[in-house]
C-alpha cells in the first residue's frame, strides 16, 4: 500500500493506492471522499474540500524508474508532488507477504491442533 499525506490549509489530504488489487481511495480529514480501481500507470480522483474547492489528485508510475508521484492541484494549479520511491513499495509488498505466511502458518496450526 501507497500512502500520501498532505496538509492544505485546514484539511488533512490521505491518498492510499494498493498495489495489490489496484483500489485508491483519497481521505479528506479522515472521511473517504473518492475511489476507484486502477491498474494503468496514471489515474486521477477530483474531489471538493471542505471550503468547496476543487482539488485534483494525480498519481503516476514511471515504469522506467518505479518512482510513484503524487501531484496534487487546488483550482487546477500545481500545488505540490509527493514521490514515493521503489523502497517503500518493497517494504510494503514485504510486509503484507510477511503478514500472509503468518496467518497461513496460524491456520495450519490450527488445523493440526484440532
Amino acid at each position: 500500500m501507497t500512502k500520501f499525506t498532505y496538509h492544505l490549509n485546514q484539511d488533512n489530504i490521505e491518498l492510499q493506492a494498493s498495489n495489490w488489487c489496484g483500489l485508491e481511495r483519497v481521505f479528506i480529514n479522515g472521511k473517504m471522499v473518492s475511489r476507484k480501481f486502477n491498474f494503468g500507470l496514471q489515474s486521477m480522483h477530483d474531489v471538493l474540500l471542505n471550503n468547496g474547492n476543487k482539488c485534483r489528485f494525480q498519481l503516476v508510475v514511471d515504469p522506467q524508474t518505479e518512482l510513484v508521484s503524487c501531484r496534487i492541484y487546488k483550482q487546477n494549479q500545481l500545488v505540490t508532488i509527493l514521490k514515493q520511491g521503489k523502497k517503500q513499495l518493497q517494504q510494503s509488498q514485504l510486509l503484507i507477504e510477511t503478514t500472509l505466511v503468518i496467518v497461513f502458518i496460524g491456520m495450519l496450526s490450527l488445523y493440526w491442533l484440532g
